[in-house]
């Protein structure tokens, strides 16, 4: 449940708009909801800010529906690493689902509107690369941020990323997506004062070993302010932008 959805609850409770009974009904399944093949956590958004994320790869169908379709009593829903088949077993049951197929996840709900400021910024050093970065975007877009996105912008023509350096002046935090040798979060992190999110992707030769490459360049950054998620893990990204985002006035 989420937060703004328990003030309006325990409102009307004071106001006697509605009894105690039905109250203690909508929270009977807090702090989680017991599926056998899942413990859906209802009580996350209220301790992390966000809901429980849907992660879909390895999951029937069915098991991705029924968590999707519990979660979405109580809010906004993200699902990823969703596939087609995924997304026709939710929209069975949830009309309004949306598949987005550049960052294969599903989102049941509105997504908020855009805040003015602060923003952050996504960028993606190849075309291959934007996947994971699009994963990025939603996630963040999901909590509230407002993202900025700059795609293929890697280092083999490093002149199309400084003619945005003002773009990546302004932002509060950068989430930076490549694959290959993983250079660009260290060039980023040289350049700006914001912190630096490093995300190495699984995108390149046979040297580059699935991503653990990449993923070794950016632990070994000697930018300071770049930290790094895990290989292909947009998720993890986007949702540290959007605590970034969240919590800065």
């Amino acid at each position: 449940m989420e937060i703004e959805r328990l003030r309006a609850l325990l409102e009307q409770v004071a106001q006697g708009a509605i009894p105690v009974e039905t109250a203690i009904e909508t929270l009977r399944d807090l702090p989680y909801q017991n599926l056998e093949f899942a413990r859906i956590d209802h009580h996350r958004a209220l301790r992390k800010g966000f809901p429980e994320v849907v992660f879909c790869q390895s999951k029937t169908p069915e098991q991705v529906a029924a968590i999707v379709n519990r979660l979405a009593e109580r809010g906004r829903v993200l699902a990823t690493r969703a596939t087609e088949t995924h997304f026709q077993a939710v929209r069975a049951q949830q009309p309004d689902a949306v598949y987005h197929p550049l960052a294969r996840a599903i989102t049941v709900g509105e997504l908020p509107p855009d805040p003015k400021t602060p923003y952050g910024v996504v960028l993606a050093a190849g075309t291959a690369d934007i996947p994971v970065a699009e994963e990025a975007v939603l996630t963040a877009r999901m909590m509230g941020a407002r993202i900025e996105t700059l795609y293929d912008v890697g280092v083999a023509g490093i002149h199309r990323l400084l003619e945005h350096l003002p773009l990546l002046h302004g932002a509060r935090a950068i989430a930076v997506v490549a694959g290959m040798e993983g250079a660009l979060p260290s060039v980023v992190g040289g350049l700006v004062r914001c912190p630096v999110i490093a995300v190495p992707t699984s995108v390149g030769y046979g040297a580059h070993f699935g991503g653990l490459a990449p993923l070794l360049t950016m632990l070994n950054s000697c930018a300071p302010g770049v930290v790094v998620v895990n290989i292909d893990n947009g998720f993890g990204a986007g949702y540290c932008l959007g605590l970034m985002l969240n919590n800065t006035p």
